[in-house]
C-alpha cells in the first residue's frame, strides 16, 4: 500500500503488537475517523518511502528511529550516525522505525503519545 497523497487520505503505519500503536488505532476508531492500515513489519516501507516520510514528519530519521532495537544496536549506530546508514538499517529492519505513525496527505505525526496524531485531524 502506497503512502497517501490526497489531504483526505489517512494511513496508519501500525504494529498490532505495540501498545502505543493499538492505542492510536483505538483512538482513531473511537473518533469515527476513516483510515487505512499498513502493518509496516509485514509490508515494509521502501527507502524512497522512508525518505518521503521524513519530509512529511519534518524530522530527520535520527529523530524517529528506535535506538534500543537489536538491529540498530548490532549495527553499532547512534543518532548521529551517517543518515544513509540509518536509512539502511530501517529499510532492512523496519522494527527500528518509531511507531505508530499517522500520515495525512503531505503531513505525518508519530503517535507518542497517541494523542499527538490528533493534530492531523484539525
Amino acid at each position: 500500500m502506497a503512502l497517501p497523497t490526497a489531504p483526505d487520505e489517512l494511513l496508519l503505519l501500525h504494529n498490532p503488537r505495540c501498545s502505543k500503536s493499538r492505542a492510536t488505532y483505538s483512538l482513531l476508531e473511537e473518533r469515527g475517523v476513516g483510515f487505512e492500515v499498513r502493518e509496516y513489519l509485514e509490508d515494509p516501507l521502501t527507502r524512497e518511502e522512508l525518505i518521503d516520510l521524513a519530509g512529511r514528519l519534518g524530522k530527520p530519521l535520527s529523530e524517529w528511529i528506535r535506538k534500543r532495537e537489536e538491529p540498530f544496536v548490532k549495527a553499532g549506530l547512534d543518532p548521529g550516525s551517517d543518515p544513509e546508514a540509518l536509512l539502511e538499517v530501517v529499510a532492512e529492519h523496519p522494527v527500528c522505525m518509531e511507531r505508530p505513525i499517522l500520515i495525512r496527505g503531505s503531513k505525518a505525526r508519530v503517535g507518542r503519545p497517541p494523542e499527538d496524531v490528533l493534530a492531523l485531524l484539525d
